[in-house]
């Protein structure tokens, strides 16, 4: 995995680029303007480990509603901006910790030099937010919709606020074709100093919106590309937080709890692996130390293929061994040794 780091960018509590850990971001999907129901919504997803939140700013109602909510959470709050720079500014004044524009519907670059000039007075980053579908008509007309369009829409942008003397940079370049995205953001890396966030636009719903998201931003993250992540997933927003957790763990960027692995079963299997794998999943805590916990199908190959496991439990037809990091540590017979087992991971990830 190669470096890429980049400028550093401060949003409220949370730093984004220059070597900081990849954040979590989600978005909410109640009327912002519905006070209590976002903040009910943000806290819920703080709940789940949420890092920094962005809400979508569509009218002046909005904007004062801004002015309850950010009091009440705990974490960075983005306004998400389209058509009006005014309210952009509105939101900057109201206490947002970023904005989020989209070069290609903000208006006139003289919009974009007002809004830059309000936020380094104030300290507020500006995500530059360009995606497929609302590309500048002579970007359309020169490219049509690749990745040279969605970088060239951003380079635009940021020109005219490194021109304003600011930096506090931000860049998504977002698309829904997985492949036209990990091109856009691998151009992007070599061509800005700034930090990434990374996204698959209009992923879709659950298993889609996911493996979409998993390919696109998973690539980039083992590439070193990605300072910041949102997986946008039609439904409940606080699913995003899980998958965005599970991609980074997948991929080794961070760990969240117990990474569990195991094995897809042969015909040497003599247990129903399946139900011991959800009874181990569903006993063990949702938070607490990383490990990573085996559960395989046969004693044959179990602890020499997850020998990497914190601890691991590989089954016969009758017994089990328990093991760490590939060396045996005891075996018992079934059922009970699967309870031992499960006390014991537990009891570790409490250490």
């Amino acid at each position: 995995m190669k470096s890429n780091k980049t400028k550093q960018v401060r949003v409220g509590s949370v730093l984004i680029g220059g070597g900081a850990p990849v954040s979590i971001q989600s978005m909410t999907n109640t009327d912002t303007r519905d006070a209590d129901k976002t903040i009910a919504q943000i806290l819920a997803l703080e709940e789940a480990g949420v890092e920094i939140v962005r809400s979508s700013v569509y009218d002046e109602k909005c904007v004062e509603a801004l002015k309850k909510i950010i009091p009440a959470i705990h974490v960075p709050l983005v306004a998400d901006i389209h058509f009006d720079h005014r309210l952009a500014i509105a939101s900057i004044e109201a206490g947002i910790a970023k904005v989020r524009i989209n070069p290609g519907n903000i208006g006139s670059d003289d919009k974009v030099r007002e809004l830059a000039a309000c936020a380094k007075a104030n300290g507020t980053p500006i995500r530059i937010g360009v995606n497929t579908g609302s590309l500048e008509k002579e970007l359309l007309n020169k490219y049509g919709v690749c990745a040279e369009a969605l970088v060239e829409s951003a380079q635009h942008h940021v020109s005219l606020l490194e021109k304003q003397g600011f930096y506090d940079i931000v860049i998504s370049l977002k698309a829904s074709n997985v492949p036209m995205m990990v091109e856009a953001y691998r151009i992007a890396a070599e061509r800005f100093p700034y930090p990434l966030h990374l996204g698959v636009t209009e992923a879709g719903m659950g298993e889609q919106a996911v493996l979409k998201s998993a390919i696109g931003i998973g690539s980039l993250l083992l590439d070193g590309i990605g300072d910041t992540i949102r997986v946008s997933i039609t439904g409940d927003a606080v699913q995003e937080v899980d998958a965005a957790k599970r991609i980074l763990s997948a991929c080794g960027i961070r760990r969240f709890g117990a990474e569990l692995v195991s094995c897809p079963t042969c015909g040497r299997t003599r247990v129903e692996l399946a139900s011991i794998v959800e009874k181990v999943r569903s006993s063990l805590p949702p938070n607490g130390k990383p490990i990573k916990i085996a559960v395989m199908g046969c004693a044959v190959n179990g602890p020499g293929e997850a020998r990497e496991a914190d601890i691991g439990i590989a089954f016969g037809q009758k017994n089990a061994v328990v093991f760490r990091h590939g060396e045996i540590v005891y075996s018992d017979t079934l059922p009970g040794v699967i309870d031992r087992f499960i006390a014991d991971a537990g009891a570790m990830m409490s250490d």
